[in-house]
Formats: C-alpha cells, structure tokens, sequence
C-alpha cells in the first residue's frame, strides 16, 4: 500500500522522504526484505497504525537487498527493524515482530497527544467519578471523530451501562475488536447482556437464588453496585456455579464498571477470591 503518508524509499531518496519530512512529523522507517515472513506480519500492523493516525505520522519502507548501504549506514543487523526519525535523527527503535497493542504505545510516545486523545482522557476520569452521562456525551463525540477507537467505544459501554442503557452498550462492545480493551469488554459483556434481558422481562425465577439475581441486577442498574454485589456474593457463597457462572461473570463485570480505582472494587475482589475459593 502507497500513499502521501506510506511511501517505498530508497538509497536515492532517503535524505528528502525521510530525513527532511521528520523535521515535521514522525517517520517510521520499515526495514524489511521479500523473503522475511515476520516482516510480512508487521507491515501490514504498520500500514493500519499510520493510516489511523491521520497524516500525523508517517512510514517510509527500505527493502534492504536493493539499499544495502541504507541497512548498513543505520546499523540493520535483523529484520524487520524499525527505526523512528525525529527532527532528522533516530530518537527510538525495536527489531522483530511486537503485538498490535505495543506497537500503538510506541507510536503513542512519538506523537503529542491530539485534541481527541485529551476529549478520552477526559472521558475516563469522568468514568472514574462515576459521572455516566457527561463521560457518554464525551465518548461519543470522540466515536464520530474517530469511529475506530476501541478505548472510546469502551469508554461509551461503560457510561452506557452505568445509564441502564445496556442495548446500546453491547453495540459498542462488539464494536471493540482488538487491544488491551478487548479483554475488557469480554468482561463487561455478561453483565451487560443480564442487564438486557432484566429489561426485556426474560430472566426466569424459578428459585429463590433466581429472586436475588433479579434484585441485584436491579440495584445495580440503579447504580447501587456495593448492595447488588453482597447479594451475588450470597448466591456464589450457595452456589458457585449458579447459571454456568452467570453470577460470577456478573460480578466481574460490575467491578469492572465500577473502575480499579475504587477502594471498593478492591475489597469485593478480595471477597469474591475467599468465596470462590
């Protein structure tokens, strides 16, 4: 793929493609050869990054066997290696193959933070106080912007399920696809889909452990996590498998809305370990 911000380079034009156009944005240089297969991985992790990051990045590709001199001038001892260029100089760098998610932390260090990446900082510490609505307003002017952020769409779930809004929730959690936010949402999901059906009146009460998880997903659509979690954790301390571990899940979920942060997801993780185990 080729493009303003994607371009193949060579021994010729390296000074102007590279040198001279990271005195204006960041320039990853993608040392690479046609018979590497780990460069055939990582390249394409490459393309997708630089794209996203809108012309505010940029990624020149040197295929060593045709510049020689290049891989030997900047010291290519593997590849693929790639190197960041900065105001004309090598300022960070890694060899091999690295998942999608630290790929975008490197990158994340070469480019100051844009307006919309400040409007998601903002959106979580709303999500850490619990403000639901004001952090949805904040996430989904950040989706409309950028409709491929998996934080944001994170960020929304949770405002969405802290709102009692859980259809729109799943929404953007199916929207969540990759990064360290995906684990994240397959911990959320549970909840919210319990949540769904308690809406929709299909949760069946057959039991009186049936009765309790009716009553804390109740309270906790309500906001009132502390009172919904003692009841779970009475059904765990009955029955640990209650639902296939549906109020487990739960329980992991809500914790999760509730954010690392507060002291009293802590504490109910600690009791959820002793009942479990």
């Amino acid at each position: 793929m080729t493009s303003e911000n994607i371009v193949e380079v060579n021994e010729m034009n390296f000074e102007f493609e590279v040198i001279s156009f990271s005195k204006n944005i960041p320039v990853l240089v993608d040392f690479w050869a046609e018979w590497c297969q780990p460069c055939q991985v990582l390249t394409p992790l490459l393309e997708k990054v630089v794209n996203e990051a809108g012309g505010n990045l940029r990624l020149a590709k040197v295929n060593i066997d045709q510049n020689p001199n290049l891989a030997i001038q900047y010291n290519v001892r593997s590849i693929p290696t790639v190197k960041a260029f900065i105001e004309s100089q090598v300022i960070s760098e890694f060899v091999g193959v690295i998942p999608e998610q630290r790929l975008r932390d490197f990158i994340s260090n070469l480019i100051p933070p844009s307006p919309t990446d400040l409007e998601q900082e903002k959106g979580i510490n709303l999500l850490l106080s619990h403000s639901w609505a004001e952090a949805d307003k904040v996430f989904e002017d950040v989706i409309r912007q950028r409709p491929e952020s998996n934080r944001a769409h994170l960020g929304r779930a949770i405002a969405l399920l802290g709102l009692n809004r859980p259809e729109e929730a799943i929404h953007n959690l199916n929207a969540v696809d990759s990064g360290r936010e995906l684990p994240r949402a397959e911990l959320i999901r549970p909840y919210a889909l319990a949540l769904e059906q308690l809406r929709r009146g299909d949760l069946k009460e057959e039991t009186d452990l049936d009765a309790v998880f009716r009553n804390s997903l109740h309270l906790a659509s309500q906001g009132k996590f502390p009172i919904a979690l003692d009841g779970l954790l009475d059904i765990l301390r009955q029955d640990k498998q209650y639902r296939d571990k549906t109020a487990q899940k739960v329980v992991l979920g809500i914790l999760e809305i509730m954010g690392s942060e507060d002291p009293q997801t802590r504490e109910y993780r600690s009791e959820l370990a002793s009942v479990l185990f």
